[in-house]
């Protein structure tokens, strides 16, 4: 299977640059898979095609201020993007440009010029580093971090990036990367749900700067993701494995939802462990599943997303899921109508 037929021209002023001002004005696709055809509603109008029973299940992970812009003693000016947390104060980063540093430089950040430690090279750009020793980690990436923006937003963040670039139900801190299909929710959206007797489940994928990356080889089979880490509740998980026995509809909000469900189906998971957190049992673990076309889905009938850049992993799960051909003719569609596109754009609804 090649990545080019994962393709399709967008024009750069679709690009969402900013969030609208509500969140659920957003302009939403309904779409039935294989061949029901598409047509356009509000994402205020979610819970009117849902039944009571139906299981939504929502990614509560939440972004942390990721993106730190310092500079080196000779004045050269550093990016710094934490990636992966390894231990207190370590991290795996994304360093530009990386010609410029080398093992044991230092990166000041600040006003107070706090100092970032370059340890050592992994490749690819990417740097193991030390954060301060003299601040908590936490206070730390508060005070000094930005809003890890894609990099298709051109612009830098903004104190309203600081609330919007995070679902309203985001509470487990790690992601560097939001789920943006939770975006369009408000309270009101939920107590509609609720209202209606649906269940909304929450799970955690933290999403890693590997959602920032296009696919390398042609080949789409030959391309793999970086392992990302989750958590859901046992019994979470346990009413969502009924629900398929009883017929119950399970929603999934984003593709960090869909493959964290689809991966402990298919058991593509790896370091699971059972732990109690907030007096709760959970299940925690790490998947990389990759889901492009041919993929069976056997727990997710139903996905909420945004509209993705092509020939990424995003745009290829939803070509699982929706079938190539058709969602190549909906994103035409979307097009036409001058739909906004990526993280702060409009939505899908899949049925």
């Amino acid at each position: 299977m090649k990545l080019s037929d994962f393709n399709y021209e967008l024009p750069e002023e679709l690009i969402a640059q900013h969030p609208l001002e509500d969140r659920d004005r957003s302009r939403m696709i309904l779409m039935e898979r294989w061949g029901g055809g598409v047509r356009e509603t509000h994402f205020s109008n979610f819970a009117r095609y849902l039944n009571q029973g139906d299981i939504v299940a929502i990614n509560e992970t939440k972004v942390i201020p990721a993106r730190f812009y310092g500079e080196k003693k000779t004045g050269a000016r550093i990016e710094i993007f934490l990636s992966r947390r390894l231990e207190e104060g370590r991290w795996e980063a994304l360093c530009r440009p990386s010609k410029r540093l080398s093992p044991g430089d230092s990166v000041f950040v600040g006003e107070t010029a706090r100092e970032i430690r370059i340890v050592r090279e992994l490749g690819n750009g990417e740097w193991i580093v030390a954060l301060p020793e003299d601040v908590p980690e936490k206070q730390f990436i508060k005070a000094f971090g930005h809003v890890p923006l894609p990099p298709y937003i051109k612009r830098e963040d903004s104190s309203e990036d600081a609330e919007r670039y995070q679902t309203i139900f985001a509470r487990r801190e790690g992601s560097v990367a939001a789920p943006t299909a939770g975006f369009h929710f408000t309270d009101k959206v939920l107590r509609d749900l609720e209202r209606k007797g649906c269940a909304v489940l929450p799970l955690t994928l933290h999403v890693g700067p590997g959602t920032f990356r296009p696919l390398e080889k042609e080949t789409v089979e030959e391309n793999v993701l970086s392992p990302e880490q989750f958590m859901i509740r046992e019994d979470y998980w346990e009413e969502i494995r009924e629900a398929k026995g009883s017929g119950r509809t399970v929603i999934a909000v984003g593709t960090t939802v869909t493959r964290t469900l689809e991966a402990l189906a298919s058991g593509r998971v790896t370091d699971v462990q059972k732990k109690e957190i907030d007096g709760a049992n959970y299940i925690t673990g790490w998947t990389d599943l990759f889901i492009y076309p041919g993929f069976r889905f056997t727990v997710v009938d139903a996905l909420v997303t945004n509209l993705h850049l092509p020939k990424s992993s995003l745009f290829l799960l939803v070509c699982a899921f929706a079938g190539r051909d058709e969602t190549m003719r909906a994103y035409e569609w979307a097009l036409q109508r001058r739909y906004r596109f990526y993280s702060y754009g409009d939505s899908m609804f899949i049925k």
